[in-house]
């Protein structure tokens, strides 16, 4: 059984009837097709057995549940938290108190990378979970007897997972690990900015001079600021093919620039200008002080990332952990060409490797 919230009075009354709530099962669904931010289309929680799901379009958001959230007293049990936390970023601003993610905690005790939350509640309890709804359209009212029993049983299963993954934790010594990295997305869901150094996803501009991957780092700055503040997708405003090219060919006006930029769709009138400012106005000496594109690798380099690789998936498999989950190549890549030890792998991650990398370089 699941109640339908969508009244503020029996937001509050599910709260009164768990606070203190110490473990919640949590998740959402949510949809992204036309905006930057994900649109918060329902919000499913287990409070002791209790299956509610609140709308959000009736709610402005969770209503009373959110304090609830907020609160570190509280646990937050979810699978695969990143994009729900996101989802759930306006509607809680101050963030989740405290997280549990079960596909983390799968991954760290021998179930294998990425579980999804089906296979896992298989493994762990025998129940097959339906998966038809999962392209649903979740804005749509009142949404189908369907959509609400899946939806429903997103948080049926998270305490139980939540038990048997939390003592599987505290046998191999990794609920410290655990906590670690939940802690790293709260803080990242937290995070208003975006990649401070987004260039380096753009390779084919390694041979660039420096001066030119500074404007292309200054335009992504630009784009990703922009893409929030008008809440539409990166793309509709300024694709990353329309970004090599204006980079590479600097349009001489406004007219060229609205010539070529022709089929983007929230590139208005206002965010032309500006990004002919962007494109033009010379670059700042703070502006040149970034993290420069990684070039391909010499074929030295390739056998130091080799011979890194080789001992992360050796001690991944001595520890019974995904390699990926423990040091993902990007890492490698980073800290042979930088020279410094990646953020990434600061924790229990550098307990681990930072002997067996740092031999290597």
């Amino acid at each position: 059984m699941h109640h339908w919230i969508a009244q503020p009075d029996a937001a509050a009354a599910l709260v009164a009837r768990h606070n203190p709530a110490r473990l919640i099962g949590l998740d959402t669904e949510f949809m992204r097709v036309d905006s930057f931010y994900p649109r918060l289309a329902l919000t499913q929680v287990n409070l002791g057995g209790e299956i509610a799901l609140l709308d959000p379009l009736a709610l402005n958001g969770v209503g009373a549940l959110g304090p609830l959230l907020a609160d570190p007293a509280n646990t937050c049990v979810m699978h695969s938290a990143s994009e729900d936390l996101e989802a759930l970023a306006v509607a809680v601003p101050a963030g989740i108190g405290q997280l549990f993610d079960t596909q983390i905690a799968a991954a760290m005790t021998g179930f294998g990378a990425g579980l999804s939350y089906q296979k896992l509640v298989a493994a762990i309890t025998g129940v097959d979970l339906p998966k038809a709804e999962t392209r649903s359209d979740w804005l749509r009212r009142p949404l189908s007897t369907e959509q609400l029993e899946y939806a429903a049983q997103d948080v049926v299963h998270l305490p139980a997972l939540h038990a048997e993954l939390d003592a599987r934790l505290d046998q191999r010594g990794r609920r410290d690990w655990h906590a670690e990295d939940c802690r790293r997305l709260l803080q990242k869901a937290r995070s208003r900015d975006g990649d401070p150094q987004p260039q380096r996803g753009f390779k084919s501009a390694a041979e660039w001079p420096r001066e030119r991957q500074a404007l292309l780092r200054r335009v992504l700055l630009w784009r990703e600021a922009t893409a929030r503040r008008v809440d539409k997708p990166r793309p509709w405003l300024l694709d990353d093919a329309h970004i090599m090219d204006f980079v590479t060919n600097i349009p001489r006006d406004i007219d060229e620039l609205f010539q070529r930029a022709k089929g983007l769709r929230a590139l208005r009138g206002a965010q032309r200008d500006e990004l002919l400012s962007v494109l033009t106005d010379p670059l700042e000496a703070d502006e040149l002080d970034f993290a420069p594109v990684f070039p391909l690798p010499t074929p030295a380099q390739k056998r130091i990332i080799a011979a890194m690789k080789e001992s992360v998936v050796a001690i991944a498999t001595e520890l019974d952990i995904p390699d990926g989950l423990l040091c993902a190549r990007r890492h490698l890549e980073a800290f042979v060409f930088d020279r410094e030890w990646p953020e990434a792998l600061d924790g229990w991650r550098r307990t681990l490797l930072y002997d067996a990398l740092t031999a290597k370089v």
